[in-house]
């Protein structure tokens, strides 16, 4: 039973720190601009496919995988410019339900823009992958091995917690991180400082698309099967994990992340996988029940 539970608390690592990834983006551009990127998701998608014509090209070695990052990075980065430019930064001062009929409407574009190119098309495609390898811990007690871990889930975990590492630096240390944190707490007064609000809030975009970009090829390492559609479930996913842990809370992201991928593996390992999906959006319910702010996140209060 251990060595069965171990498993499964690093399937769940593993996919946790793929939500985890995804759900920053979410909470960084809650966190400025109050908006629900729904397109987020889709995003991901994109970088799983431009993940997937680098590696078609160079193969699934660690080398092809690293361009694979890179380009999806790019492709996003370049993406989420110009939906900010596009469709959120005329609506930033709108009503907040023309808002989100605009985010929804751009995720809908993104995935039948997809499907109807010619060199993606509707179908699925099996991802490229490394061959894998299994590591196993053997003990007296455990002759078949106390825990196991592939090289799949190693470079998840790993190159996940790397990217939130970098992330979390570059927020708290850096000139740009200070200016994203004065928008977020008062973008009036930020603006009145010298401080470039829609620089900063193209930035925040940017490395949200880029972290998403990762998780598209990671999710899409670890599920080698792609296909337009793909990015809708992990996007609705991560943004649960995002109110989990406190929409807006960076630190929140992660642990919600975390927290949702480990429970949707027990279920599966436990109970059942048709009750995971439930799992995970029951877990969104009872926190918007018992605390609307997220493990994390901080109450705030509006005068009228």
């Amino acid at each position: 039973m251990l060595d069965t539970f171990l498993k499964q608390l690093v399937n769940g690592l593993s996919l946790g720190s793929i939500y985890a990834l995804i759900a920053l983006g979410y909470t960084m551009v809650y966190g400025i601009v109050k908006l629900i990127n729904f397109a987020h998701g889709d995003v991901m998608m994109v970088g799983a496919y431009a993940g997937y014509y680098v590696l078609r090209v160079m193969g699934a070695t660690p080398l092809g995988l690293s361009c694979a990052f890179i380009a999806s990075m790019v492709v996003c980065s370049l993406l989420s410019l110009l939906i900010e430019r596009c469709a959120y930064r005329p609506l930033r001062n709108a009503p907040r339900l023309n808002s989100l009929i605009t985010a929804i409407a751009v995720e809908l574009i993104l995935q039948n823009t997809m499907r109807v190119l010619p060199f993606v098309g509707p179908d699925p495609r099996q991802y490229p992958t490394m061959a894998v390898k299994v590591y196993t811990l053997k003990t007296t007690a455990f002759p078949n091995g106390l825990i196991s871990i592939s090289n799949i889930e190693i470079i998840v975990i790993v190159s996940s917690v790397a990217l939130m590492a970098i992330l979390n630096y570059l927020v708290s240390y850096t000139k740009t991180g200070k200016a994203m944190r004065a928008v977020s707490y008062d973008m009036g007064a930020a603006s009145l400082m010298g401080i470039n609000v829609n620089k900063t809030i193209a930035i925040t975009f940017v490395i949200g698309s880029v972290l998403a970009g990762a998780g598209g090829v990671l999710y899409a390492t670890k599920y080698p099967q792609i296909d337009p559609m793909m990015g809708y479930i992990p996007g609705l996913k991560a943004f649960v994990a995002a109110v989990l842990g406190g929409i807006g809370s960076i630190p929140g992201a992660m642990v919600g992340g975390v927290i949702l991928g480990i429970a949707e593996t027990m279920t599966k390992a436990y109970i059942s996988s048709q009750y995971a999906d439930a799992i995970s959006y029951g877990i969104l319910i009872v926190i918007l029940l018992v605390k609307p702010a997220g493990l994390l996140g901080k109450k705030t209060s509006v005068k009228v």
